[in-house]
């Protein structure tokens, strides 16, 4: 899944681009319609969690960008040109986990930590431990500012969907599309409550897509696709 790199973490013009979420949107959009459980939930919201600005906290922010930087780290049995490898994902994985793990431990509270908390959630969600994960994405949703709940809120509602418990999932994602943030617009938490609805109530999802169909951006575009899949009226 896609994540923020070093360089870009140091990027004021990723963050303009990024909050807007276009371009990823036009990069992953047979992605989103194509797969289902977590990773379309890591796909809707990773455009819009890691805008992250400079400030003033260059300490946590180091700490952030090494724990990023062993996430980044390639899976390798030989390394080349020097390059640090990890033999296996698992060794990659635990690594990572102890570093974001530390990094949300020792600066609670603060922006880094929620970072690094979402992105022990998007770890343990790729090793198949939900549980975890559903941990991980509730701390965010419950603790963090609205912005960085928002996204952690599309997450958890993707375990919930997953899990059989549609009723939760619905609930968040017509939250968050009564109470959109510049992460999460509406339009992106119907088009991901519509893919759900899918094959269930094809009425409501057509209900959920018309309004964002006739657009001419890449989120209609999204939303055009999975109208296709809807049967014939």
């Amino acid at each position: 899944m896609a994540r923020i790199t070093r360089k870009e973490l140091k990027s004021d013009k990723f963050a303009q681009e990024v909050g807007l979420t276009v371009t990823f949107f036009e990069e992953h959009q047979k992605d989103v319609v194509r797969y289902g459980g977590i990773g379309v939930a890591v796909i809707l919201l990773v455009g819009g969690f890691f805008v992250y600005q400079r400030h003033e906290h260059a300490a946590r922010q180091e700490e952030l960008a090494l724990a990023i930087r062993i996430q980044e780290t390639p899976v390798a049995t030989v390394a080349t040109n020097g390059q640090h490898t990890f033999p296996t994902q698992d060794a990659k994985d635990q690594a990572a986990i102890k570093a974001f793990a530390d990094l949300e431990s020792k600066h609670s509270g603060s922006d880094e930590a929620q970072i690094a908390e979402y992105y022990l959630g998007c770890i343990h969600s790729d090793q198949g431990n939900m549980a975890d994960a559903e941990k991980n994405f509730l701390n965010v949703a419950n603790r963090g500012d609205k912005n960085y709940a928002s996204l952690a809120k599309v997450a958890l509602a993707e375990i919930y969907f997953s899990g059989g418990r549609f009723d939760q999932g619905e609930k968040l994602l017509r939250e968050l599309m009564e109470h959109p943030t510049i992460f999460v617009s509406k339009d992106q938490a119907a088009i991901s409550l519509a893919k759900h609805y899918i094959g269930r109530n094809d009425a409501e999802a057509r209900k959920l897509l018309a309004p964002i169909k006739d657009g001419k951006s890449a989120v209609a575009t999204i939303a055009q696709t999975l109208t296709s899949q809807l049967p014939p009226q």
